[in-house]
């Protein structure tokens, strides 16, 4: 990330260039100690100075500021992982502040934008305040809205798109979000297929068979986005939950879910539970928040995105995502969200008086 270094430049400019401070402040029209105050960065230019020595250096007024007003990839995984920890150990309120501060100076570096909205929505459980918290939800929507509306990146807005309809949906506007997404279910036309056979027939058998691992890992997780949902919908079709809940396990198993992504497979036994809880389970609710709170105290940490014996060249593809292979919160951040999945979910209140709950709470505490 680059500041502002005006100082730098100068003196790069003046030294190419072979003259001393005393040419350049006479050709200015300023005394030699202000151009000296200027290199050392103890003072800047007047603003009205600006053309004239952009002009003498034959550069741009942004090149004489050494202003960047977009930030690489790098730079912003960077920082949205130093934000991350931030919202997990420091005020809310000062890291929200740090966080609009950032946001303002970089206002037209719209990937930056989409993950600081992304960012927010990721600690908005945070704000315990009502009105707070519906404001910072607004405040994540407004920059979804800016990268949809102005960003040129088609990825980009695509994604705004989803995160906005995320924002519509959060604040009980299901309207909104039928709006953006549209009514209907288009039928999918995977590209990864066709880019496989492009690169098979290019002579290049790996980069297809990376291709093909990075589709089908992105279709498994958004498989286990759609089952978990799928099973609470059944919650009052009994027959129908038991054979979405045994399909997903088995899936589960196929792809090793605990070992390759073990939060999707948190959250299949955190719906189930709440489905027994609501078909009055008591036994078969206990079992899978057990399921839950052994695989949520194992050996799952740090959390990260990665492949394994079979998706052997999926690292790759992934540390080319935004974030690379981060997930998008902190450790400690998603062990208290864990731990409050059970404890303060109402779904489990009437469990309350049960020693097998209050095991499990122990064991998550």
């Amino acid at each position: 990330m680059k500041e502002i270094n005006i100082g730098r430049v100068l003196m790069k400019k003046r030294k190419e260039k072979g003259i001393t401070q005393d040419e350049l402040a006479n050709y200015i029209g300023v005394s030699k100690a202000s151009v000296s105050k200027w290199e050392t960065e103890q003072s800047y230019p007047d603003v009205t100075f600006l053309p004239q020595l952009a002009a003498y250096f034959n550069i741009s007024i942004d090149e004489l500021m050494d202003y960047q007003p977009q930030m690489t990839k790098e730079d912003i995984r960077a920082l949205y992982k130093k934000m991350s920890g931030k919202f997990a150990s420091e005020p809310l309120e000062a890291v929200l502040t740090e966080c609009r501060a950032i946001i303002k100076k970089y206002y037209s570096c719209f990937p930056l934008l989409l993950q600081m909205g992304i960012l927010m929505i990721n600690h908005l459980e945070l704000e315990k305040d009502p009105e707070r918290s519906a404001g910072l939800l607004r405040e994540a929507k407004e920059l979804f809205v800016r990268v949809r509306e102005e960003s040129e990146d088609v990825a980009a807005s695509r994604q705004a798109v989803y995160m906005e309809a995320l924002c519509s949906l959060t604040a009980g506007e299901p309207d909104a979000a039928l709006e953006l997404l549209g009514r209907t279910v288009e039928p999918a036309l995977p590209a990864e297929s066709l880019l496989s056979a492009a690169y098979q027939m290019k002579g290049e058998p790996e980069h297809a068979k990376s291709v093909l691992q990075a589709g089908i890992f992105q279709n498994m997780v958004v498989l286990f986005n759609f089952l978990p949902a799928y099973m609470m919908l059944c919650a009052q079709e009994p027959k129908k939950f038991e054979e979405t809940l045994r399909r997903t396990l088995l899936a589960a198993e196929v792809f090793d879910m605990q070992s390759l992504h073990p939060w999707h497979l948190i959250n299949v036994y955190v719906t189930a539970a709440q489905g027994y809880m609501i078909q009055e389970k008591t036994e078969k609710a206990l079992e899978m928040l057990e399921r839950f709170a052994d695989l949520a105290i194992s050996d799952i940490y740090p959390m990260k995105l990665h492949g394994d014996s079979y998706f052997d060249l999926l690292d790759d593809w992934l540390e080319e995502l935004d974030l690379g292979g981060s997930l998008p919160r902190d450790e400690k951040t998603i062990r208290k969200s864990m731990t409050d999945l059970v404890t303060v979910n109402p779904a489990f209140a009437a469990l309350a008086s049960e020693k097998r709950y209050q095991m499990i709470v122990r064991k998550l505490t």
